[in-house]
This record gives structure tokens, sequence and C-alpha cells, in this order.
């Protein structure tokens, strides 16, 4: 059966570049009405008119939102739902991967922000409107880099105040994508929304490429160049999660190459990702302190 979005509503964050894009223009080739996000203003516009020649669509929009800022999200979020009166895809494109240690303006380490708080934050504030749009699906795009955090999440020091790595905090954040995929879809049950995340392989695109990583991952990127699969490659599991009638009403899995694929054990500890949960939902809160006090006092996951 052929894939048809005639008549949905999807949300593609970080559409303005890379697979992102590339997700945005094949789902508005399919027919749907496609809004995706960009942190830079100039950039969204000039993606938007790329999009719209690219997939011969005009039912695509820009919004601006900044996933390491919980005022930005709040505030794209009472604007969406403000303009939309349906969601019923959601794909979380957007991340980062950074060679040395910033802050957002919420106190957070930056990637972790952007990877996976700014996306729970996001997905919590349209949640009843996806449910309310069911059946509706859920699409985080995550990596296996997650294969990389061995010793789980690094629950004792999230904000990496004991030492940084860069690769190696963007592969916990790829396992938190996974965790959040996991918890998520057990909380929906029953609702009519499916939760998947999936690996989009490694892409020759604009990430790690614009001066936030200029190490080793930097260099491979920018010399692995001519090797690596293109943007829309890396978009086919996307759009397949997003569209396919093959994957309806399956939930909570992880994709590769439009097929199931077994994440690593640590990955599928049920345990960790309701901890990480919990922990999350603390930070967007704003209980940051109370959430810092109780996870120093428990060991880490390993």
């Amino acid at each position: 059966m052929t894939a048809t979005m005639q008549g949905k509503t999807v949300l593609v964050t970080g559409g303005n570049t890379g697979i992102g894009k590339a997700t945005v223009v094949a789902l508005a080739r399919l027919g749907a009405r496609v809004v995706f996000t960009s942190r830079d203003r100039a950039k969204g516009e000039a993606a938007l008119a790329e999009a719209r020649s690219q997939s011969g669509s005009d039912a695509i929009e820009c919004m601006n939102v900044d996933l390491a800022s919980f005022r930005s999200i709040r505030a794209f979020a009472e604007a969406f739902l403000a303009r939309y009166e349906v969601l019923h895809v959601l794909v979380n494109n957007a991340g980062i991967v950074l060679g040395s240690r910033r802050q957002s303006e919420d106190g957070l380490e930056e990637t972790f922000a952007v990877n996976h708080v700014g996306t729970f934050l996001l997905t919590e504030l349209l949640l009843d409107r996806i449910k309310a749009s069911a059946p509706a699906r859920i699409v985080n795009v995550a990596s296996h880099a997650h294969k990389q955090a061995r010793g789980g999440i690094t629950f004792d020091d999230i904000d990496r105040a004991r030492g940084y790595n860069g690769f190696r905090v963007y592969a916990e954040s790829k396992l938190a994508n996974i965790y959040f995929t996991r918890e998520l879809a057990r909380r929906l049950a029953g609702t009519g929304v499916t939760v998947n995340a999936c690996h989009p392989g490694v892409v020759a695109s604009d990430f790690a490429a614009n001066g936030d990583y200029s190490g080793p991952v930097g260099w491979f990127f920018k010399l692995g160049r001519p090797f690596l699969r293109t943007v829309e490659q890396g978009a086919r599991t996307s759009v397949y999660l997003a569209s396919s009638p093959e994957v309806e009403g399956v939930t909570g899995e992880y994709f590769a190459n439009e097929k199931r694929s077994r994440p690593t054990r640590i990955a599928e500890d049920d345990a960790a990702a309701k901890r990480l949960w919990d922990l999350t939902e603390q930070i967007v809160s704003g209980r940051r302190d109370a959430a810092r006090g109780q996870e120093s006092a428990q060991p880490r996951v390993s």
C-alpha cells in the first residue's frame, strides 16, 4: 500500500537543514501540511523557500523555536496550538553535538538540553493535541551512537561539571531519546498514539560541521562526506515511521533502514527510562535543585 499523508498535519523540529529538511520535503510530497522549526529565522525562511520549491507544495510553514530555551519552547507551543487544530505526526528531529561544554539559559548542559530535555518539554506541551488527533504518531530521531553510552546515563553528573567529552555526551543524549521513546510509548498505550525511535545512518549533512565540533568528529564529517549517506537517504526511516501503513499500531520500537533494529541492552532498561523521565519532569517543572539532590544520592545506572 502506498503511503499518503493527505489531510495530515505534521511538525518536524530542526527542519531547516539536513535530514530535517529532507523529511519536510518528502512528507510534503506525500500530501501533508508540514510545519517545521528553525532556531534561526533567516535560515528558516531560506529553507522554507527551498522546501516549497523542491516538494512542489505550498503547504509548508516555518516557525521559530530554540530547543535550548524553556521560554522559547513554551512560547512556540502556545503559538502552534493557537494556529493548528490538529497534529497527526510529530517528528523530533532536531539535535546537536558540541566539542566543548556550553550551558543553556536554563542552566543545563546544552547537548542534553536540546537533544533530550527540550524535545521532552515540547512533546509534553503538544501531547494533548496529538492525542486528540489520533490515530497519530511521534517519531524520535535517535542514533546508533547510543551504543557508545556503555555505562548508561550519567545521572550523578547530568550537567558534566566533572569533565566533558562531547561525543560521550551526545551518545548519552541519543540513549535518552530511546528511553524517552520507550517510556512515552508505555504511557500512551491505548490512546491511538504510537511512538518510535530511529537511526538515520551516518549522513553527509551540516551536522557537526558548523564549528560546533572541531575535534575528530567534526573532521570525520568533513573528510568522510563523499562516503556518507545523502540527507534523503538519512530521512527515509523517519518518513517511513511517519507515513507508512506498515507500522500502523507499532509502538515503543527502534528502527534503522526502515526495519526494526535491536538497541543495546542498556537501552532496554525500562527502570532507567522511568528514572530519566522522572528527573526530566522535575527539571522542566522548575524543581531542579530537588532533582539534583535526589539524583546525587542515587547510584549510577550501569
